[in-house]
């Protein structure tokens, strides 16, 4: 399995985690684990969306042999255009 972990400032980490599982919600089950909302995908892919104040913290793990990369780009595209309007960025840590 191979990990990217990344943040995202915004005063409504909640509210975006909520919003980007609810998009994925046939991708695989939800669950509230240790305060992080994740979401294990059918696929094998696992996203993982902690909140923090003033900060969503977003980790995207994937099977080995899967591109990590192209995989948390696709997470990173999503809760920005859904947070447009909050001019949202999501930071990957290397």
């Amino acid at each position: 399995m191979t990990t990217v972990s990344g943040t995202m400032a915004t005063d409504r980490p909640e509210r975006y985690a909520k919003q980007l599982v609810s998009h994925w919600s046939k991708r695989g089950p939800v669950s509230e684990e240790d305060g992080a909302t994740v979401q294990r995908w059918d696929t094998g892919q696992v996203l993982v969306l902690r909140p923090h104040d003033g900060s969503l913290e977003v980790q995207v793990t994937v099977p080995e042999g899967d591109d990590a990369a192209r995989f948390a780009q696709v997470v990173k595209e999503h809760l920005e255009r859904f947070g447009q309007r909050d001019e949202l960025d999501v930071v990957w840590h290397v």
